[in-house]
Formats: structure tokens, sequence, C-alpha cells
């Protein structure tokens, strides 16, 4: 039997061809069918390894630029500082305290999927083991009470040395807050023991212990006159040695009469960084005229009682977060500056500082818009 060549409308070679059709797609099912299993089963691979990789943790910590706060502004509509019982004064401009974000540690470990990211994807993010930042055996609800008991203490040492620089007397009580074990003084000084004298110099402060004890020769026995549990008394106290120095081996902890009432609001920060901000904020609240003359100045650094700027952590990205706030000038520690040459935002003028009174003497020269001639941690200014 032969086939129309030229007729498509021929039933026989319409069942030929339906046929033929039908015949090459069944032969090529199992080839697709292969193809999409393989497909299926790449894709399942796929969503276990990227579950695995958010549950799987790496033992680093990652840190980036986080927000900066304005302490002569508002934190959820209360004052960041707020003055009562004592005259304050207009301020301007901003006093921005600078943060880091940190990803790691017992609250918030790393996974592999947030490790890549940092590594891969995001340039502001910088990566370092983690006991750097969260020391081991330390619970994540230590942590927190650690950082909410910084932050209050540099709260407390702002208010102290703002308020003594402003012309405030603030009488103080040196008390022994905690004695190590095997301490050089043995069990003569106990904890709330309140130091009298040292050494036969009047205590009066945090340095004025510091100064009797910077005359002794490590391993001497020394009187200390005391008061505890409401009598005085004078024991001999022997001292070991550190870094040269003779101490006690013990903690001292600092009580004040405040001549009026700071409150601070810094929302939900913690640790003591902040110190040296705090401590201009308040000033300039409390003194008159504008010590930003309305510029944006941003910092860190800790506070000490003797008016002292510590080293904080993180500083190249506390620039980036002053940076990006809008902050033109940025007030850094001087021990920081090995952190922050080279890392220095475009358009920034970083000013080096050790101490709040060199911090105060900077500051009418970035009123006035000076960029030039400041403290600088880069050798060339």
């Amino acid at each position: 039997m032969s086939f129309p060549e030229n007729n498509p409308g021929s039933p026989s070679e319409g069942a030929y061809g339906s046929y033929g059709s039908n015949a090459t797609v069944a032969a090529r099912r199992p080839s697709m069918s292969r193809r999409n299993l393989v497909l299926v089963v790449l894709t399942a691979v796929l969503v276990v390894a990227i579950a695995l990789m958010s549950v799987i943790k790496v033992p680093v910590a990652i840190l980036r630029p986080g927000p900066a706060t304005d302490t002569l502004g508002k934190v959820d509509g209360k004052e960041v500082i707020s003055i009562v019982g004592a005259q304050t004064y207009p301020t301007s401009g901003a006093l921005d305290f600078t943060t880091v974000s940190i990803a790691g540690g017992p609250n918030y470990p790393v996974s592999v999927l947030e490790y890549l990211q940092a590594k891969f994807l995001d340039k502001n993010a910088e990566i370092e083991p983690e006991e750097m930042w969260f020391p081991k055996n330390v619970s994540g609800d230590q942590i927190k009470q650690q950082n909410a008991a910084d932050m209050t203490d540099s709260q407390e040492t702002a208010e102290v040395v703002a308020m003594r620089a402003a012309g405030y007397k603030v009488p103080e009580k040196v008390l022994v807050g905690a004695v190590a074990e095997k301490a050089p003084a043995g069990d003569a000084l106990k904890v709330n023991d309140e130091l009298i004298k040292v050494n036969g110099k009047q205590v009066t402060d945090l340095a004025s212990v510091h100064a009797a004890m910077g005359t002794v020769k490590a391993g001497a026995t020394v009187p200390v006159e005391l008061k505890r549990a409401g009598r005085t008394m004078t024991v001999q106290a022997r001292t070991g040695a550190q870094d040269g120095r003779a101490i006690f081996g013990i903690g001292l902890n600092p009580e004040y009469t405040m001549p009026f009432e700071v409150k601070v609001n810094a929302g939900n920060v913690g640790g003591p960084s902040a110190g040296m901000m705090f401590t201009l904020a308040i000033y300039d609240k409390i003194t008159p005229g504008a010590l930003t003359g309305g510029k944006k100045v941003a910092g860190t650094g800790t506070m000490n009682e003797l008016g002292e700027v510590g080293p904080i952590g993180g500083v190249q990205h506390k620039m980036v977060g002053a940076k990006n706030a809008g902050a033109t000038y940025f007030l850094a520690p001087a021990s920081d500056c090995g952190e922050v040459v080279g890392h220095e935002p475009k358009g920034m003028t970083v000013v080096k500082v050790s101490t709040f009174a060199e911090a105060l003497a900077v500051m009418p020269r970035i009123a006035a818009g000076q960029t030039s001639g400041l403290p600088s941690c880069s050798p060339t200014n």
C-alpha cells in the first residue's frame, strides 16, 4: 500500500504521523525524567546544605559598624542626658557616642552561612577569633550583666569628671571593693573597709591612694588607717609587685556624694566605651556656651576618675558608623592610634586625645571649623 506524500489531510498520513510523533516523545521521556530527577536531588541537597550552614556554628566574632547616638539628643523620645537640681545651658550640634555591632559569643553565635556572607559579601565586616571578644566559660547572662555594669560605671565616672571640671565639688569615700585570692595584703584589708590614710597620707579620692602607693617599695609593709563596721583602726598591710609598682592586691570602690542628679538614657547599649562622650555632653550641659559650635562630633573612649581616656575595641568600625551618621569630626583615644591610621573615613577629621582636658582643649578649634593642625594619629599631620 502506498500513501500520498503531499496530502497532509490524509487520514492514513495523519495516523502515521501521530504514531511517529508519539513514538519520538515516548523514546525521549526516560532521558528527561533523569534530568528532572537530578535537578530535584541537587535542589534537595542545596536546601539541606543551606539549612546545615544556618545551624552549624563557627567560633568567630564578626564586627561591623554600629549606630551612633547623640548624647545631646533623645532616644525613644527621652533625653539621653537630663540634669536635675543644677542650672543647665543650651547646646548645639551633636556629640555622638559610637558603637560596634558584634555577632558571636553565647548570645549571638555565628553560623557558617553568616560567616561566608561576612567573608565574601560584606566589605564592612571584620572577622576575628571569638575568644578575643568573648571569654570562654562565660554565659550569655554574665556577658549582659558585665556590659550593663560597665555602662553604669562609665556613666557615674563621666558625671564625676564633668562635675569636677565644671567647678563642682564631689566628695568621695574610697572603699575596698574586692580582695584578690592570695592578695599580698592577706586578710589585713577586707571588703567594705573605708580607707582613711595610706602610708600616713590622707585618702580623699582614688588619685590620692595612687599617689600614696607611688612612694612605696614593692614588698614593704604599709600602715593603713581605715574604718571597719563603724570602728577606726590601723592595720599593717604587706605589698607585692605588679608592673614595677607596689600593690595590696585589692580593688577599690569609690562612693560619691553627687551635688545634683544626672540621668542617662543610653538605650540598649552596654560597655564602657561611651565614657568620654558622656563626660563631654554632661560638661556641655552644665557650663555656658555650646562646645561643638553646631558641628556634629563623634567619638569613643573610656573615662576613668583621673580624666584619662582609655582604649576601646573596633575603633575603625566606630569611625565608619560615625561617618554614616553624618559626623565630620571624630575623637579617638591616643592609645588606639594603631587601629586608626589607614582607616580614617574620607572627609572626616580624626583627633587623638588621651585625657578629658585634651578633649576640652580641642573643642573650640572644632567649633571654629578647623580641620588642620589638630592632634592626629597620623605621623604626617
